[in-house]
């Protein structure tokens, strides 16, 4: 029979329903204003001082932006080192997860090492040592190689590893497959929802960071979009940031609604990304979390 819900569950239900449309919309609200606020006329400005929607859609302050070589410039480095880091990071993380999974590559000596990396960090200085005495400053590559591996990440790798049942890498063994078949024929193959969780981790990790750019990279025209829109966003200086457009003058959008393009255009990619991974992206973090 039927079950049919109670008075009591019927209102706890409709009250789940309307707090979580509330945390929604204050979730939402913030990135709604932004983006009316970008497409925002110098009149439509000027007349008020909330937007919440433009009489009249201008692309100026995208149109200002988008002539900007530093802004593009920046927008391809960040591109670069989420696309290279997220596969570095995976190559990486990937590759020892599976060795640490092995009993004779001394995985416990060498488990041991990465959980004592995950307690205690060396901290900014001796990180900074290392990537100067690597000959890494002003280079992209070290906003990538020192964070290759994430150990907290590289755990539930390996756990997610060592749920694969034995029987089938030992039956690729007895068909005569060595160690790097069974990895990239097997093991990755049945990895997409972990590696898919974990690539999205990285990328919006590598997407969002700005403060090693700001340490190691003393050259502003390798610095990525995150860093110039810092300059645009918090230190206020959308122009000095962007350097010289083409725009006229006279038809210069307001600081305000640059920055808010800015912020769009530097939010909407990783946005993007999230729809293509997130039916592997549920299924890995479930699997991650009961391990």
């Amino acid at each position: 029979m039927l079950k049919y819900a109670s008075r009591g569950e019927r209102i706890g239900d409709a009250f789940n329903y309307v707090v979580l449309a509330l945390i929604a919309a204050a979730m939402f609200f913030p990135f709604f204003y932004i983006t009316m606020i970008s497409f925002s006329s110098l009149a439509d400005f000027l007349r008020s001082d909330v937007i919440f929607w433009p009489q009249q859609w201008v692309l100026d302050a995208y149109r200002y932006i988008f002539q900007s070589h530093a802004f593009r410039q920046s927008l391809q480095i960040s591109i670069f080192i989420t696309i290279g880091g997220t596969l570095v990071n995976l190559a990486f993380t990937s590759t020892m997860a599976y060795a640490l999974t092995r009993p004779h590559f001394g995985r416990r000596a060498l488990l041991l090492g990465v959980i004592f990396s995950m307690l205690f960090s060396p901290g900014l200085i001796p990180s900074y040592m290392v990537v100067k005495e690597l000959g890494l400053i002003n280079s992209l590559w070290a906003l990538i190689l020192p964070g290759a591996i994430s150990p907290f990440n590289l755990i539930v790798m390996r756990q997610f590893f060592l749920s694969i049942p034995d029987e089938v890498t030992e039956a690729a063994l007895l068909d005569g497959a060595n160690e790097v078949q069974i990895f990239w024929k097997i093991i990755l193959p049945l990895s997409k929802p972990a590696l898919a969780a974990f690539a999205l981790f990285y990328a919006v990790g590598h997407w969002n960071s700005y403060f090693s750019a700001i340490l190691y990279l003393n050259d502003p025209a390798k610095w990525p979009i995150q860093v110039v829109l810092r300059q645009i966003v918090i230190l206020n200086q959308p122009n000095a940031a962007l350097g010289d457009t083409q725009f006229m003058l006279e038809h210069q959008p307001p600081p305000q609604t640059i920055q808010m393009a800015a912020i769009i255009v530097a939010t909407l990619p990783i946005l993007l990304v999230y729809p293509f991974l997130q039916k592997h992206f549920a299924k890995g973090v479930m699997i991650g979390s009961v391990k």
